[in-house]
């Protein structure tokens, strides 16, 4: 029996000591770090989403990194490990608009600052969550100097690196194919595209030739973009499309007629050698249409629906207007088959459903100039990969890496710097 008369306890009670440690050395401040005359090593969290909570990846990410800090604390150097969170824009403003429509309101019925107030209400409700999570891990982070993305500091910071970067000549604003997340309605990165192996169905649908009998053949997997069709191409080399050079077709149920290009991308094994050409809707279409000079026709409103240029469509869902288009074809005898067919398709990281690549005027971040450093220093072994294979992957990652789209189309973040002033001339 110990001197206190308390019995002991059998097991090793983590809730006990983990808690009472934690707090006796973040009271003495043994995190705490303040520049000197020792070796400077800093970490800066990845920093979480605001609106979440720790997951495994989280807890082992945080251990790797609370373990090189501490061995780095034991070697003598001034290890410095900053905490923050992320505003998680995206996330943030699609949980406020749920949290606003239980209550029965709406965003588009609120003014950009009426918005932000309840925005910046739920992130101080649930911003503390996972930094208590982190502690609760026991992690040495320099608790005074935690972060947050949209705290004054940090946008201060992002403006003005917003104002460098645009000075030097690496952000621009152009009209490109982006990925459209319809449920969020706004751009998101390519690495927020998440792609899985769907199955689904490729349509052959029947273009009727113009000004004859016949049809060319062609097979889709998005009947619903046929609105959006500029152009059916074949490849200049298939015997079994010659008969269609120089001729035009017609787009199925809407009468519209357009002509047939020829261009080697086609690939001659696949489908019928026939490729409808949808500029506004697709990467590879679009890079044809600019090549051939065709229009583009967007189909889609920004939440997922057809818009105007559907004809007896408009305001119908992608996806209903799908199995509709499937049905009136059939009805209309072209539609020539439907095949079952798998192929993979790109998700929103952030909300979970399907991206519409979609033409717009977004604000682009150059990457070739700030890729080729991080490529030079891992060709000449200043930063090593384990294994040493994935060095093969990140080249080639890198050596192929496309402008970033950075601009989003939400209240809840960064907004960019610039503004435009039209003056209205006297008539």
């Amino acid at each position: 029996m110990p001197a206190n008369n308390k019995p002991e306890e059998s097991r090793y009670n983590p809730a006990k000591v983990e808690e009472k440690w934690y707090q006796y050395w973040l009271e003495n401040k043994f995190f705490r770090s303040q520049p000197d005359s020792r070796e400077p090593y800093t970490v800066v969290i990845p920093p979480p989403n605001v609106t979440g909570v720790l997951h495994m990846g989280h807890m082992l990410n945080n251990t790797i990194q609370d373990v090189l800090v501490r061995r780095a604390r034991m070697m003598g150097k001034n290890a410095c490990w900053v905490p923050g969170t992320d505003h998680a824009s995206i996330a943030t403003e699609a949980k406020v608009v749920n949290k606003l429509a239980q209550e029965g309101l709406s965003k588009s019925d609120m003014t950009r600052e009426e918005f932000l107030k309840h925005a910046w209400e739920w992130t101080r409700k649930h911003g503390g969550i996972i930094l208590d999570q982190l502690k609760r891990l026991g992690v040495s982070c320099d608790w005074d100097r935690t972060a947050f993305t949209m705290d004054e500091k940090r946008t201060e910071s992002v403006l003005k690196i917003f104002c460098d970067l645009y000075n030097k000549g690496l952000i621009y604003r152009d009209k490109k194919m982006v990925n459209w997340d319809p449920k969020a309605q706004t751009t998101i990165s390519d690495e927020e595209v998440i792609y899985r192996e769907q199955t689904g169905k490729l349509y052959y649908l029947r273009y009727k030739i113009a000004g004859e009998q016949g049809f060319a053949v062609v097979a889709t997997t998005r009947p619903e973009t046929i609105f959006g069709d500029t152009a059916v191409c074949i490849n200049p080399n298939n015997d079994k499309t010659k008969h269609l050079k120089g001729k035009r077709v017609v787009v199925p149920l809407i009468g519209r007629e357009i002509p047939i290009i020829e261009d080697e991308y086609v690939d001659v094994d696949f489908g019928t050698g026939c490729l409808k050409v949808t500029p506004a809707h697709d990467a590879n279409d679009y890079a044809l249409g600019e090549k051939h000079n065709l229009p583009s026709i967007d189909v889609f409103n920004d939440n997922g629906t057809l818009n105007s240029n559907a004809a007896m469509y408009v305001g119908i869902d992608r996806f209903e207007c799908r199995k509709r288009i499937e049905k009136n074809l059939e009805e209309a005898g072209l539609l020539d088959k439907v095949e079952v067919y798998t192929n993979k398709v790109g998700f929103s990281e952030r909300t979970n459903v399907p991206v519409e690549p979609k033409l717009s005027t977004q604000w682009f971040l150059k990457m070739k100039d700030l890729a080729k450093p991080a490529i030079e220093n891992v060709e000449n072994d200043t930063i090593k990969f384990f294994p040493e294979k994935f060095k093969n992957t990140y080249r080639h990652w890198m050596e192929n890496i496309r402008d970033w789209n950075i601009s989003r189309q939400l209240w809840w973040g960064h907004r960019i710097p610039v503004w435009y002033v039209w003056e209205k001339k006297s008539q």
